[in-house]
């Protein structure tokens, strides 16, 4: 197949370009600048100069694609949501009628439920989720009459050292000495090996089901305290609990997500699917795999 993916040269991106490329498809991936260029040929894609406000380059893209993934993504950019709305409302007309756009979203559109793991069934919160743009993102594509549209719920993704959260997490205890985490960090998260859904999207590309929405989530949860356990180990530092005001004046808008719940279940992707993660669990890759050398990821690209 001929895809046309947007944020082929960040830390998704460019796990999804070798798979996909690995499978035989031919990639041709947004670039929007000289780094991005190379990045994304030296997997092997072809490199689209522009970005997501690139609207009529976005359009011819995916115009000439038998597929889209878009994979790109800038959780710090204020203007995202205006930005991506244009850049959807684009490669959703340009793609064919038919054919296929597979949309990346998060778990984190879940409300807050302690104790209970969502599963698809549960409605995205705008209000409180602490990504209203995905929301939002999420209802413009399963509005688009014509392309088969598939959303992806993903976890916290990690594996390969990448990660902006996991990343800032061990850069912060290996300069304090400490990995913090809030109150008694019971909160469960799940997770998503990055290279496990990669493997979700190449079996998505083979099922043009419209509508479908799909958690990507290991079986096993981490509460944000083995989690932080986990990251001092890495930094060689020790855990430490510290109350959520505290958080709050230290890390920002960082605290109250990291006292959320975010577990969630991923039995619709293997059944519809027969998905099933195969990569070392977070706990273990932060403790003895990747995380314990340097990360070419320093943030996400769009």
């Amino acid at each position: 197949m001929r895809i046309f993916l947007t944020g082929g040269s960040g830390y998704l991106g460019g796990v999804l370009t070798e798979h996909l490329i690995a499978a035989g498809h031919r990639v041709s991936a947004l670039a929007r600048s000289d780094a991005a260029r190379a990045r994304v040929t030296g997997l092997g894609a072809d490199a689209v100069a522009g970005d997501l406000a690139d609207v009529d380059t976005l359009r011819v893209a995916a115009g000439q694609a038998d597929a889209v993934v878009h994979a790109a993504v800038d959780f710090t950019d204020p203007a995202m949501r205006e930005v991506e709305q244009e850049a959807l409302a684009a490669m959703l007309a340009g793609l064919k009628p038919g054919r296929r756009f597979i949309y990346t979203s998060t778990g984190l559109v879940y409300p807050d439920l302690p104790g209970i793991p969502a599963n698809e069934d549960v409605s995205a919160d705008l209000r409180q989720s602490p990504q209203p743009y995905k929301v939002l993102g999420e209802r413009q594509v399963l509005a688009a009459d014509g392309p088969a549209v598939t959303v992806i719920r993903a976890a916290l993704i990690y594996g390969r050292g990448g990660s902006a959260l996991l990343q800032g997490m061990i850069a912060s205890a290996r300069e304090r000495g400490v990995a913090l985490y809030l109150d008694d960090g019971a909160n469960p998260w799940s997770s998503v090996h990055v290279d496990d859904l990669a493997r979700l999207y190449l079996a998505a590309l083979t099922r043009p089901e419209p509508g479908l929405i799909v958690n990507a989530a290991a079986p096993d949860q981490a509460t944000m305290r083995q989690i932080a356990e986990a990251v001092a180990h890495t930094a060689g530092g020790r855990a430490q609990s510290i109350p959520v005001e505290q958080g709050r004046e230290l890390l920002g808008p960082l605290a109250d997500l990291l006292t959320r719940s975010a577990a969630m279940t991923a039995t619709r992707a293997e059944r519809l699917m027969d998905w099933k993660p195969e990569e070392p669990s977070l706990l273990d890759d932060l403790r003895t795999g990747s995380y314990a050398a340097p990360s070419p990821w320093s943030s996400p690209t769009r």
